[in-house]
């Protein structure tokens, strides 16, 4: 699977947790506030952002796995969730940490989701999570992976998930062909095979409908302004090395179009969350 730095998380962990459709949160929040405690699995987990974006609507005492294939990032959660927490102790493996009126003890466990997806949800958590995950995943492993959390019962909820709208100001006229090229380029292959891409929230919701599952989706797109430079920036240079990777746009073309998008004003990044679980 495709690895992305500490730094690139960082910078964009606001907008991540500014994004997050609140009904879509507050829906997952409802269904297990009769719980006092809660176990959670997170899937490729990045740095702990996930977590920080969702504990606040949990049960008070929680136990999260951290899961994702690079040690070095799991080892920098760590110390990122330590600075974060309120209050941080080792306990053996575990790390257990007081965040307001929470509890929160934190497994980590690499894992490569191509090979260990059913041993990993064989833990049997009381929910399973992932942020910006699945549109870099294939239909066919989203297939298996929705079959796998319907044969033990486990309900989703998953965020972030890149739904292909764009919408940079002020307007450029390489704008619509950059877009189709990075959107060739985000079906590529990402380590589980030709990538989703921005289908992955309707291969989703297709494959939980059909396994008896109720499925919430809401809007959670990034909507970032001009005091968002530095994400807008750097986003922007993402895009243009993945098109100039597709051949699909020249690349005096593509650097135009870069130079206007560092002084851009505005955009928008079209995501979606999604809540599914066993009716």
């Amino acid at each position: 699977m495709t690895g992305f730095s500490p730094d690139w998380l960082a910078l964009r962990e606001p907008a991540d947790h500014a994004a997050r459709n609140p009904q879509v949160l507050a829906a997952v929040g409802t269904h297990f506030s009769p719980r006092a405690s809660l176990s959670i699995v997170d899937l490729g987990c990045g740095a702990g952002s996930n977590l920080r974006g969702t504990y606040a609507a949990l049960p008070v005492r929680q136990h999260w796995t951290l899961v994702d294939h690079d040690p070095v990032l799991l080892a920098t959660t760590r110390e990122i969730l330590k600075g974060w927490a309120d209050e941080a102790r080792e306990q053996g493996e575990e790390l257990v940490l007081s965040k307001d009126d929470r509890t929160i003890t934190v497994d980590t466990r690499q894992a490569d989701l191509t090979k260990d997806l059913e041993w990993v949800l064989g833990w049997q958590p009381d929910l399973v999570t992932a942020a910006a995950l699945f549109d870099l995943t294939s239909k066919t492993w989203i297939k298996r992976f929705v079959a796998a959390l319907a044969t033990q019962r486990l309900p989703l909820y998953t965020v972030l998930t890149y739904d292909g709208r764009e919408i940079w100001e002020p307007a450029h006229p390489v704008d619509a062909r950059m877009l189709a090229a990075f959107k060739h380029h985000q079906h590529t292959d990402k380590g589980f095979g030709p990538a989703a891409g921005p289908d992955a929230t309707d291969i989703m919701a297709e494959a939980f409908r059909k396994s008896g599952f109720a499925v919430s989706i809401g809007d959670s797109a990034w909507r970032i302004d001009g005091q968002q430079r530095e994400l807008a920036g750097t986003l922007a240079q993402g895009i243009a090395d993945a098109v100039l990777e597709t051949g699909h746009v020249d690349a005096g073309a593509v650097a135009e179009w870069l130079a206007a998008r560092r002084q851009s004003t505005s955009a928008l990044v079209g995501h979606h969350d999604l809540w599914a679980r066993p009716v």
